[in-house]
């Protein structure tokens, strides 16, 4: 076992209090003229949270250390909510619809696309994200702003789209869902510091890993 698909991190442990967000790796070579030469390592950000701060009292630090002890602190990785960011839609928090996100444009032929969500800045200048791991039952498809209920498949594990027939040469494809980060503990020790008996702090980072 190397990922959970299910439970989900609990949400009440996700959701207030915790913080993070996304990371890149840049190198950065600085010349004797004072110019410099960037190199992204990365073509997808990584995020990065800190769950502590959602640890109320010992039910929750019990569950918290529950999980850190099924996943071997770092070895197994899992689903989280990240609530500032969980569906398709620009804002990260609204109901998602089948027009919220250009997947793909139809050629005739090819049937397989790759849930993305798109993080723009001007017409053509944006970040491409790719979805890995989808909620189940959320996801709404459509075929040039017809919205399909049947005729296709999404896999919750890996985002992946499946058409039974492939759109039309010109056909936009879009699509609406609601996703999970995929995560695991950035670290392989665990300590909690209670202050009372039902109050502590720690810090309990998670890290996005690629799937």
């Amino acid at each position: 076992m190397s990922f959970i698909e299910s439970p989900r991190f609990p949400d009440d442990l996700a959701s207030y209090g915790s913080s993070g967000g996304p990371t890149w790796s840049t190198e950065v070579i600085a010349t004797d003229t004072g110019f410099e030469y960037r190199n992204s390592n990365w073509s997808q950000a990584r995020h990065r949270y800190d769950v502590a701060a959602g640890v109320a009292d010992q039910e929750d630090f019990a569950r918290l250390k529950a999980w850190f002890l099924t996943c071997r602190g770092a070895a197994v990785g899992f689903r989280f909510r990240d609530f500032a960011d969980f569906t398709s839609r620009a804002d990260g928090v609204s109901p998602p619809t089948a027009a919220d996100q250009v997947i793909g444009t139809g050629n005739g032929s090819q049937t397989i696309f790759q849930l993305v969500k798109r993080y723009p800045l001007a017409a053509g200048v944006e970040h491409v994200r790719d979805i890995r791991k989808p909620v189940a039952g959320t996801v709404r498809v459509a075929l040039n702003n017809v919205e399909q209920t049947t005729g296709w498949t999404v896999d919750p594990a890996t985002g992946i789209l499946t058409f039974e027939t492939a759109p039309g040469a010109g056909v936009v494809i879009t699509a609406g869902f609601e996703f999970d980060v995929p995560v695991r503990f950035a670290e392989d020790s665990f300590s909690f510091t209670f202050e009372d008996f039902d109050s502590g702090s720690a810090s309990v980072p998670l890290l996005e890993i690629r799937t």
